[in-house]
């Protein structure tokens, strides 16, 4: 918990599901980015984040894995499991908690989308990020923006170089998204 959080509610909340671990660091360099461009900012792991957003959250970036060209299902993270993932991280994936996971009534709340996939196949026909944009809009989630991906090497990862510090420019960059938002 970083010290803004201690003292304020966050204005941004990254939510992100990972299995290797390259989805969460790209999760938390994006929350240093807020934070340095001076967005209190919660970063939460997707089983552990409630449906209910904080009152006080105007940005929901939403960070995962792309597994067989879309968001990981429990088949995809079971296999994941398999090839050498914790257990623990197979039980809740983003689809799931975004299919119970609703916007504010009282203020509109902007959602940017992420997604790590194998650098070998860039553009894929299909993705996480996508996927997760749809499924928020079909949420009534509003102000969904054209997902980002970021590249990992190979399955297990790791980030290719750069990957982490495209992800902290990218979480400065939408501090002025918050302070549109909040306005």
């Amino acid at each position: 918990m970083s010290t803004s959080e201690a003292v304020q509610e966050p204005r941004a909340l990254v939510v992100f599901e990972s299995m290797f671990g390259n989805t969460e660091q790209v999760a938390r360099a994006v929350a240093d980015g807020l934070e340095a461009a001076g967005v209190p900012t919660r970063v939460s792991e997707v089983s552990r984040t409630p449906a209910d957003l904080p009152g006080s959250v105007d940005l929901l970036v939403l960070g995962a894995p792309t597994h067989a060209f879309s968001l990981s299902r429990p088949k995809t993270r079971i296999d994941a499991v398999r090839q050498g993932a914790d257990l623990d991280k197979a039980a809740v994936g983003l689809r799931e908690w975004l299919e119970t996971a609703h916007p504010h009534r009282n203020h509109p709340v902007h959602v940017a989308v992420y997604d790590t996939r194998v650098s070998k196949v860039r553009r894929l026909p299909a993705a996480a990020g996508p996927s997760a944009a749809r499924l928020a809009k079909r949420r009534g989630f509003t102000g969904v923006e054209r997902p980002v991906a970021f590249l990992v090497d190979d399955l297990r990862g790791p980030l290719l170089d750069g990957e982490v510090e495209r992800a902290t420019a990218w979480g400065r960059s939408m501090a002025a998204e918050v302070s549109e938002v909040s306005r």
